[in-house]
C-alpha cells in the first residue's frame, strides 16, 4: 500500500449540524463555536464553525487565523478597520491581533497552530516574564 493510499483512510466528513456547539459571547445576542476536529486530531491546525447571532466578542488572536463565511455577514473589526466577510470571501488574520467579532453568520475557522492553548502555556513556562501577557 502507498503512503497516499494508507493516508486517505484518515479521511472524514465533518458536518457542522452534528457538532455540539458551545456559547462563546452574548448577551446581547449569542455566539457558538465548535471544533470540527478535536485537539487531539491535529495539532497542527484547529478547524470548526461558529454561528454569530448578533453578540460582540472582542478576542487577541493567539494564532494565526483564516475565517471564510457560509451564512450571512460576520464583522471584524481589527485596527480600526471593520471588515465586513461575506459568502465566498475568505479573512486572513495574524497572530496577536486584537479584534472584534460581531453580526450575524454562520462561518467556518483554521487556526494554526491548533494546538495554541498548549503552546502558550508551555512558552509561559519556559519564559513567563514576556509571554504570560500574551496567552
Amino acid at each position: 500500500m502507498s503512503a497516499y493510499a494508507s493516508a486517505a483512510t484518515g479521511v472524514r466528513l465533518v458536518d457542522q449540524a452534528d457538532l455540539g456547539f458551545v456559547v462563546r459571547g452574548g448577551p446581547p445576542g449569542a455566539a457558538y463555536v465548535a471544533r470540527a476536529i478535536p485537539e487531539d486530531g491535529s495539532s497542527r491546525l484547529g478547524v470548526g464553525f461558529a454561528r454569530w447571532e448578533g453578540a460582540k466578542v472582542s478576542w487577541t488572536t493567539l494564532y494565526e487565523e483564516v475565517i471564510f463565511t457560509i451564512e450571512g455577514t460576520l464583522e471584524v473589526e481589527a485596527g480600526g478597520t471593520i471588515h465586513q466577510v461575506k459568502p465566498g470571501q475568505v479573512l486572513c488574520i495574524p497572530k496577536y491581533t486584537e479584534l472584534v467579532y460581531s453580526g450575524f453568520a454562520l462561518f467556518g475557522y483554521v487556526v494554526y497552530p491548533g494546538n495554541w492553548k498548549q503552546a502558550c502555556e508551555e512558552e509561559s513556562l519556559e519564559e513567563p516574564s514576556s509571554h504570560w501577557r500574551e496567552c
